[in-house]
């Protein structure tokens, strides 16, 4: 057994919050990673200045100083003059002062090589301040010691400082590089989602208005192919429901009487298997104008069609106004016609319909008629004869649940019931054996 997948559909606005929140989502992931390599990069760029750059000064500073504290021992060791051992303090104090100040730095790779040896420098310069001779020959030997633990001390800074603009240079590429990359992703997913957007939008138009034009043509099982999901697919379901209406309707007006615009004989049909196939009871009336030929004979045809669309409008609005909601008028041909509705409403719709066709056929007879009460003319044999003027007859049929398996016998019932009420004079109903006489 083969299981399908099953997508989930989104209408067109979550498929357009879907496309932009994936597009503001690597847009946000963009600025917030240039955000944090920006941080990142200032931050190690405050610590730089504020101690790499600092510490590499004041380890330039401490080695003019001492090359200046040299400068007047040796002076010293050769004048013996008091002023330069008071320069020579002068000096030491500021060395002093930048060495508290680097070790404040906590950077003590290197540290505490410059300090023990300055304090041998120290000492031995004291020496040589008191006279000892020994001290003229190890002072320089003790400069060069501070010296050489000076330019150790700033080769390893800067070898530090070097890894930090290393690692700060490949942040920056790599900020730069994703935050290129996202933002480009972002850029290029909107332009794809609108694209696509556009595109199906686009199509599925197209797709509309050919079926529009096919369906105008008449080909009202054109299937435009859309799928489903979202609104335009909705939108095009319900074309094909409208088309399908259309081809009802269509059929129902080619089928439909040019006199009366009720349904005619295909309609009349397939309502009848419809209520048949459904069960539950119903009533058919079968509805006939009496002397309608010695009618035509006597007034013509036209005034004959007039008298067939009144009593079309006669049955029509009765059946609007005291059936249910769904009951059906259609016309059979020439003056017959049939109503449907449900059985209790039979009394008030034929009652109705008798009453207003009395009330309106003796406008369509001149006065020398009326006065007659009948016209003059032949039968369908040719035997001439007097007719009452016009009357209607309805024979009535009760469909109860398997009484009828078909609109055949219905009718059937109905031509049979409609010869009985035709024989009694003026307008009947007959409810199949019963007669209601008026």
């Amino acid at each position: 057994m083969t299981i399908k997948a099953q997508f989930p559909k989104f209408t067109l606005v979550q498929k357009l919050f879907l496309g932009f929140t994936a597009m503001v989502v690597f847009t946000m992931a963009a600025l917030i990673f240039s955000f944090t390599g920006l941080y990142s990069l200032n931050k190690t760029a405050r610590d730089i200045a504020n101690n790499d750059l600092v510490l590499l000064r004041s380890a330039g500073m401490l080695r003019q100083s001492l090359l200046d504290q040299e400068r007047y021992a040796g002076k010293f060791a050769i004048l013996k003059s008091p002023e330069f051992i008071d320069l020579y303090y002068k000096r030491e104090s500021e060395c002093l002062k930048t060495l508290q100040q680097m070790e404040q730095r906590k950077l003590e790779q290197g540290m505490a090589e410059i300090v023990n040896s300055y304090s041998n420098y120290q000492k031995t310069i004291r020496l040589l301040f008191q006279g000892d001779a020994d001290a003229e020959m190890r002072h320089k030997t003790a400069a060069q010691r501070v010296i050489n633990a000076i330019d150790t001390y700033t080769a390893n800074l800067q070898l530090l400082l070097n890894v930090k603009l290393e690692l700060a240079d490949s942040k920056e590429r790599n900020t730069i590089r994703w935050s290129l990359i996202f933002s480009l992703t972002g850029f290029l997913l909107a332009i794809g989602v609108a694209a696509l957007f556009l595109f199906n939008i686009s199509t599925a138009i197209d797709k509309l208005k050919r079926a529009t034009h096919r369906i105008a043509e008449g080909d009202f099982d054109y299937d435009p192919q859309i799928p489903g999901g979202d609104e335009i697919g909705d939108l095009a379901h319900d074309f094909i429901s409208m088309a399908d209406r259309l081809k009802i309707l269509e059929r129902m007006n080619l089928d439909a009487s040019p006199l009366t615009r009720l349904p005619g004989n295909i309609v009349i049909e397939r309502v009848l298997t419809k209520r048949v196939q459904e069960g539950k009871p119903f009533a058919v009336c079968y509805a006939d104008l009496d002397d309608m030929k010695a009618y035509n004979d006597v007034y013509g045809y036209i005034k004959g069609s007039e008298v067939i669309k009144m009593a079309g409008d006669i049955i029509l609005e009765a059946v609007t106004n005291f059936a249910e909601e769904g009951a059906f008028v259609g016309h059979i041909g020439g003056d017959d016609f049939v109503m449907v509705f449900d059985q209790e409403k039979v009394p008030p719709v034929c009652e109705e319909v008798i009453k207003k066709f009395g009330e309106g056929i003796v406008a369509h007879y001149n006065k020398e008629d009326l006065a007659r009460g009948a016209i003059e003319g032949t039968d369908r044999y040719g035997v001439p004869r007097v007719f009452p003027i016009m009357t209607i007859s309805i024979a009535v049929v009760i469909c109860r649940q398997g009484e009828y398996d078909s609109a055949v016998a219905i009718a059937q019932t109905a031509a049979q019931i409609k010869d009985f009420v035709k024989i009694k004079p003026g307008s009947n109903y007959m409810i199949n054996q019963r007669r209601k006489a008026r």
